[in-house]
């Protein structure tokens, strides 16, 4: 097996890779001015009051491009598993709870997957994660009344997701790891889009999930 020659980790196949690890990554909000240090946060979105984060500083890299990708990439995926750990809390309905924490699995999955290809330390947990942020990434008004609106939430930010992936995919260099990253996660984030709406199409006719 081959290992990296900069962390010493080993790597999973011979393709094209950025090494992410020991990366230091400091970030001052634009809001309320405080600083946070970590690799990703929930959509991009400060910890303490959910204002947008400005990058200060970080180590050296081989290839910013790639690392940034990357990031992004963790940006998503840990809102994502944070959003659906806290809605199969929330939830009344006991499907809608089983299938949220089904969907938090798959992410928690995923992100390992990522921290073992790309040799990132996976961020942790987000415990007092608020489904606010989700709906402001999504861009759609947060109802706790309708449980409905846990499923349009979801949707609305995968199918976000789905759009990022693919517009930073075709502005990549051909052939570079970004460019491969940000495909695979565009058709990752497009399953999930359909899986979501199947799902939630179920539910409003009363019909159990498939998931």
């Amino acid at each position: 097996m081959s290992i990296c020659p900069r962390c010493q980790r080993p790597l999973e196949d011979e393709e094209p890779y950025v090494c992410c690890a020991g990366v230091e990554l400091r970030w001052r909000c634009a809001s309320c001015h405080k600083v946070a240090e970590g690799f990703a946060f929930p959509y991009g979105l400060c910890p303490y009051c959910k204002g947008k984060l400005e990058l200060l500083e970080r180590g050296a890299v081989e290839d910013d491009r790639a690392l940034e990708a990357v990031r992004k990439a963790f940006e998503i995926e840990i809102g994502g598993h944070a959003f659906y750990q806290r809605a199969s809390r929330e939830a009344q309905d006991p499907e809608l709870r089983d299938l949220f924490g089904r969907l938090a699995a798959m992410e928690q999955e995923h992100m390992e997957t990522l921290s073992r290809r790309y040799h990132a330390e996976l961020p942790a947990a987000a415990a007092d994660f608020q489904i606010d942020r989700a709906a402001i990434f999504a861009g759609v008004d947060r109802k706790p009344e309708d449980p409905a609106n846990l499923f349009r939430i979801a949707i609305a930010f995968e199918q976000r997701a789905v759009d990022f992936f693919s517009r930073e995919g075709e502005q990549a260099p051909a052939g570079s790891v970004e460019q491969e990253l940000y495909r695979e996660l565009a058709a990752e984030e497009r399953e999930h889009v359909q899986l979501l709406t199947t799902e939630f199409r179920r539910w409003e006719a009363g019909k159990p999930g498939l998931l």
